[in-house]
């Protein structure tokens, strides 16, 4: 397995962003970070940011920022973004271990 030498702060962030005091309820984050289990009204733009972050709009935001609210979307989006470089760093990781 390569050695990450920054796992350890990773983890600290994960856990601050996630499970931290926020406006948007931990279990919230936690699901836009893994992607699945948000409410009906925020998958699509959970699903654009794992999937195609750099095609999210002001529109798509502005489709439930009215609901959320600011602070709560702030938390949401950089939960969902998180959970998706987790997932991708995780996978370049397995790569390497593999090549």
């Amino acid at each position: 397995m390569t050695a990450d030498p920054h796992a350890s702060l990773r983890r600290a962030v994960y856990e601050r962003v996630l499970l931290g005091e926020g406006e948007a309820d931990p279990d919230l984050r936690q699901a836009a970070a893994a992607g699945t289990g948000v409410p009906p009204d925020l998958q699509p733009l959970i699903d654009k940011i794992h999937r195609h972050a750099y095609k999210v709009t002001d529109e798509d935001i502005a489709r439930v920022q009215a609901k959320y609210g600011d602070d709560k979307m702030f938390e949401i989006v950089v939960s969902a973004a998180l959970g998706a470089a987790r997932k991708r760093l995780a996978l370049g990781l397995d790569a390497l271990d593999n090549a």
